[in-house]
């Protein structure tokens, strides 16, 4: 009596010589994987062109364009190094980055500060309408145009005919030059910068304490760890990866302020509020000097790159992956 020859298990699911595998590459298969590719790639061409078109051809061209000296009406020169090095010797370009750099510490440190302690307060015990009141309240003002808040609170704090000198005026205060000296004018830029700005930061928050497991903070609490103690021992390392994406993101926009200042004050009194996208802005519209501008927008984005690559270094010691 003859045995039947075993049947592998290839042969008998199919998947290489099988009858499976005769119908895997049929013409029908390949012209539905084909109009499924075109679909796809149908479906991504918005995006894709729109990223292209708006994103990265205007990136190429400024880079290109830092290294001509072009001024709309004549044609392209190419200058090589030119526009670079004469942003060395620039008086304005050094002080419009420092004030940048000033600007950035004082805005990011107070809108984290700031974010971090309303997020801690609307995170602990309080109604759950009141909770959701005071997150739409503080979320509020980012969804405003940065133009019409700095017009408003131009109005607001204008020595002559603002609302904030007049109520003074009551208790005998004199009208104080709040966007007319150099060091009311930045603090205005700071305090509007960072009251239109911060409820970005804080929405990070709020996710970030949401996710500490509550059952922490009672065991703490048993062990006779509370308020200050429980914040600085155990929301701030188990927040430090939201404070990382925050102070990052921060940082990125800080570096680029423009509508503030320009509305507050023009960059006045004299050079004390102008900052680096601001001398772009002035270089490339007003002065058409394109190449000059370009080159600025190349350094500044050069340094917006060397900050972030520093602060994911430097998280390394403070951020904690619990």
């Amino acid at each position: 009596m003859s045995v039947p020859a075993p049947v592998s298990a290839t042969a008998a699911t199919g998947t290489v010589g099988g009858p499976t595998d005769r119908h895997a590459d049929s013409p029908q298969q390949r012209r539905t994987i084909r109009s499924q590719r075109l679909l796809v790639f149908l479906f991504l061409l918005p995006t894709v062109g729109g990223l292209a078109l708006f994103m990265f051809v205007p990136i190429v061209a400024s880079i290109v364009l830092a290294f001509f000296s072009w001024d709309v009406i004549s044609p392209p020169r190419f200058v090589g190094l030119q526009n670079f090095t004469e942003l060395a010797t620039d008086p304005t370009v050094r002080v419009s980055f420092l004030n940048t750099f000033g600007l950035v510490i004082a805005t990011v440190i107070l809108q984290l500060t700031i974010a971090l302690g309303l997020a801690v307060l609307v995170q602990s015990k309080m109604p759950d309408w009141l909770r959701s009141f005071f997150r739409s309240v503080l979320f509020f003002p980012l969804i405003l145009s940065a133009a019409s808040v700095s017009i408003m609170m131009s109005y607001l704090f204008n020595q002559q005919f603002g609302l904030v000198n007049y109520l003074l005026g009551f208790v005998g205060v004199p009208a104080i030059p709040w966007l007319n000296s150099e060091t009311g004018a930045v603090v205005m830029v700071i305090l509007v910068y960072v009251w239109q700005n911060f409820g970005f930061s804080f929405l990070l928050f709020l996710g970030g304490l949401a996710a500490i497991p509550k059952e922490v903070y009672e065991a703490s609490s048993i062990d006779g760890a509370t308020g200050w103690r429980q914040f600085w021992r155990i929301t701030l390392p188990l927040v430090s990866p939201t404070m990382l994406v925050a102070s990052v993101m921060a940082i990125i926009a800080a570096l680029q302020i423009f509508d503030q200042p320009y509305v507050l004050t023009r960059g006045g009194p004299g050079d004390a509020t102008r900052t680096a996208v601001m001398v772009i802005y002035e270089s490339a519209f007003q002065q058409l000097q394109f190449g000059r501008a370009s080159a600025i927008g190349v350094v500044l984005t050069i340094v917006i790159m060397l900050v972030t690559a520093l602060q994911f270094r430097l998280s390394r010691r403070f951020v904690f992956y619990g």
